[in-house]
């Protein structure tokens, strides 16, 4: 079992930058964040794999985000600049258990945080 606990959302202007945070407890494989809009699928943002060697990033975040993870303290980041307005979502934190494959997908997850919200204004 693998629990996971975001922090850092909240409130940015258009062009700032958010770090967020992802605390688990248990042995994961690679790790990833997705968000979420009202009426729209989870969808992927980045991933990194066990090693921190290897990150895959959704195309409108190439450039934007950074993945990192510290396995020393079992914790995954996303660092997030030149926010737009539609960044905007409900950022989840998701860890693969098995496996040396890197999800990309939400189905290829095993556990989910609880979500934190992001909100850039304009």
């Amino acid at each position: 079992q693998v629990q996971l606990v975001e922090s850092g959302g909240g409130l940015a202007q258009a062009g700032g930058s958010l770090r967020l945070s992802c605390a688990a407890s248990g042995r994961t494989v690679s790790m990833g964040w997705f968000r979420q809009t009202p009426g729209k699928e989870r969808e992927f943002v980045a991933a990194v794999s066990w090693s921190g060697s290897n990150t895959y990033y959704a195309d409108s975040m190439k450039g934007r985000f950074t993945i990192s993870r510290d396995n020393a303290k079992n914790t995954v980041y996303l660092q997030m600049n030149s926010l737009k307005p539609e960044d905007t979502a409900v950022y989840y934190c998701a860890a693969k258990t098995k496996g040396i494959v890197v999800g990309t997908h939400r189905l290829e997850y095993d556990y989910w945080g609880q979500g934190t919200q992001v909100t850039v204004s304009s």
